[in-house]
């Protein structure tokens, strides 16, 4: 559940570099540091994923119900990282910026990690640490966000918040097709992904883009981050709904996969 909820707020977390990037125009390196937040969030997974089959390996019939809940707190724990990750975007994009300019004075990636650990800068950063969303929702117009990123973005992220564990659940309720079960889950993920890379990525870069050229309000940016992070949160509590089917057909899937 822990690493579920880090997994989950690294992901917001990496929005937050288009902002750091509009408001420092430093959009390549912005979108560099993202790539390391990125990395994080999927070195994170690659723990939360064994731990998760071993949970699916002590799992038997006659505590199937009970797997089932485990693995709905597991979803649920990721859902409350993506709060976190959302409330926390002021000291995330604070943390960008500061990425930036150390980045930008040392040169290299380990030069500026070292020299933002050192305790002078340590103790500058927690004084600048916010928590919860610094503009009000009714103060940031949504009205220049594509709407249907927004919509898509819903989609990805509840089929990459239960891909990994209806695969897991569904390895359990077919015992005979388990691993062609558990290894379907990074297709599932693939078309996500695909899907996100093609559209809701793009478009997020050209918006941050056209806001460095001046073509855009950095405000635009703004709701596209927020925007961005509350329909994660959606998603990923819609992805409740979908742990019953998905295990379902992944199962079905599987069954196809090796004739049985």
């Amino acid at each position: 559940m822990v690493l579920n909820c880090v997994v989950q707020a690294l992901a917001i977390a990496a929005y937050a570099a288009r902002l750091a990037g509009a408001r420092s125009g430093r959009v390549a390196t912005a979108i560099s540091l993202f790539n390391i937040f990125a990395t994080s969030s999927r070195f994170a997974q690659m723990f939360y994923s064994p731990m998760l089959g071993a949970l699916s390996d002590r799992a038997v019939s006659a505590t199937l119900a009970m797997y089932q809940w485990q693995l709905r707190w597991i979803v649920f724990a990721g859902l409350g990282g993506a709060v976190l990750g959302t409330l926390a975007i002021p000291t995330f994009v604070m943390l960008y910026l500061r990425a930036i300019r150390s980045l930008e004075r040392n040169g290299s990636v380990p030069k500026a990690a070292l020299a933002m650990f050192k305790p002078a800068t340590v103790a500058a950063v927690l004084g600048e640490v916010k928590f919860g969303v610094t503009t009000r929702l009714r103060d940031l117009s949504f009205r220049n966000v594509p709407k249907d990123i927004l919509a898509l973005n819903v989609m990805v992220t509840a089929i990459f918040g239960i891909g990994v564990v209806a695969a897991a659940y569904a390895s359990v309720l077919n015992p005979q097709t388990a691993r062609t079960a558990v290894l379907s889950s990074g297709l599932v993920n693939g078309f996500a992904t695909i899907a996100y890379n093609i559209i809701v990525d793009p478009t997020s870069a050209l918006i941050t883009d056209r806001a460095v050229r001046g073509e855009r309000s950095v405000d635009d940016v703004k709701a596209l981050v927020i925007g961005l992070a509350l329909t994660a949160v959606l998603g990923l509590a819609l992805s409740q709904l979908l742990l019953i089917p998905g295990a379902a057909v992944i199962g079905w899937g599987a069954k196809i996969f090796t004739g049985r």
